[in-house]
């Protein structure tokens, strides 16, 4: 089966996930789930739609990969011949190996509306700072959190009365609609990237400067 091998890379519940294997990814096929939880729902929720899913050691640290851990990762995913991995939920910052091996082709989803609240709890400092618009990026991943190039962002409307769970639920809607398109795009070769400038290009083009 011809196209992108896509791995998904997640901690949590998984709807993410299944939004990328449900979802119009174009090229891009999910074949590949790994946790860094051995308990993690979307284990059950990858058996249950019939992809493959893996609990690798991610090493001893709560918020980070050991550095050989990684290298263990990054060389699974290269066995499997993984053409871009997608982030969804897995709550580590990735440093070494793991970017070394998919420069440019890692991506992830956070959301806010970045550079606005990187990092933990956004929605929550979202509303704290009063913010009358909030929403979620997609963007490739570099050594920083969540400083990366963004490819694609959609907004959400805060309203009176939201708390972190109610907005929260809205932008998740949101991000199941751009997280597809966005690989949609990468696998077809449409994202050319400047510097931290991303362009979608027309269809008829098949270009990649990452």
């Amino acid at each position: 089966m011809s196209g992108t091998a896509v791995a998904v890379l997640a901690g949590g519940r998984g709807s993410n996930f299944e939004a990328l294997v449900r979802g119009d990814t174009g090229d891009g096929r999910v074949t590949l789930l790994l946790s860094d939880n051995p308990e993690a729902p979307v284990l059950a929720r990858a058996r249950e739609i019939g992809v493959e899913g893996r609990y690798i050691d991610p090493g001893p640290y709560r918020t980070r990969f050991g550095l050989r851990e990684e290298g263990d990762w990054a060389g699974f995913l290269m066995d499997r011949g993984i053409g871009l991995v997608c982030l969804a939920g897995l709550m580590r910052i990735i440093k070494g190996p793991l970017l070394d091996a998919f420069e440019g082709r890692i991506m992830n989803i956070h959301p806010s509306l970045l550079p606005a609240f990187p990092g933990l709890e956004p929605q929550r400092k979202a509303l704290e700072h009063g913010v009358k618009v909030s929403g979620c990026t997609v963007h490739y991943v570099d050594r920083g959190t969540d400083t990366g190039p963004i490819i694609l962002q959609a907004p959400v409307p805060v309203l009176p009365g939201d708390t972190p769970e109610t907005l929260s639920e809205r932008i998740l809607a949101e991000e199941h609609r751009i997280y597809p398109e966005a690989v949609k795009l990468h696998c077809a070769g449409r994202l050319s990237r400047r510097g931290r400038r991303v362009t979608a290009l027309e269809d008829s083009a098949h270009l990649r400067d990452i």
